[in-house]
């Protein structure tokens, strides 16, 4: 079955997508060094849980034309992540759903499956 899901009755099209390769990611450092790399965060970006929550929410620090757009960003390669550090995971997705719930123009989906269609970003 295929859906056309360009229209407007599903919430995250046409928003501007973001991936978020966790392949390798094993600890907290690596996953906030991830993601201050895929959204392009700057520099004084503080590497915790404040400032990731912070970040997500602040669309003058989201990538150009997110604004307009909505932001979706994608999460690939999380699964072994959440093997290796369970607690630190769930705080992430805490985190993001936190960040979803104050920001109708984000949404943060987790990808199924081991690799990258076409590489990676």
């Amino acid at each position: 079955m295929t859906e056309d899901l360009t229209g407007s009755t599903y919430p995250m099209a046409g928003r501007l997508v973001v991936t978020l390769d966790l392949d390798g990611v094993t600890g907290k450092a690596g996953l906030m060094d991830r993601i201050a790399r895929a959204l392009a965060l700057p520099d004084w970006f503080g590497r915790n849980w404040d400032a990731l929550a912070d970040s997500l929410s602040d669309h003058t620090l989201w990538p150009e034309g997110a604004v307009e757009q909505g932001l979706l960003i994608v999460v690939h390669g999380w699964q072994p992540y959440a093997e290796a550090a369970p607690g630190e995971w769930r705080t992430a997705q805490d985190v993001f759903a936190e960040a979803v719930d104050r920001t109708p123009a984000l949404a943060v989906v987790l990808a199924l499956g081991g690799s990258l269609l076409g590489g990676s970003s």
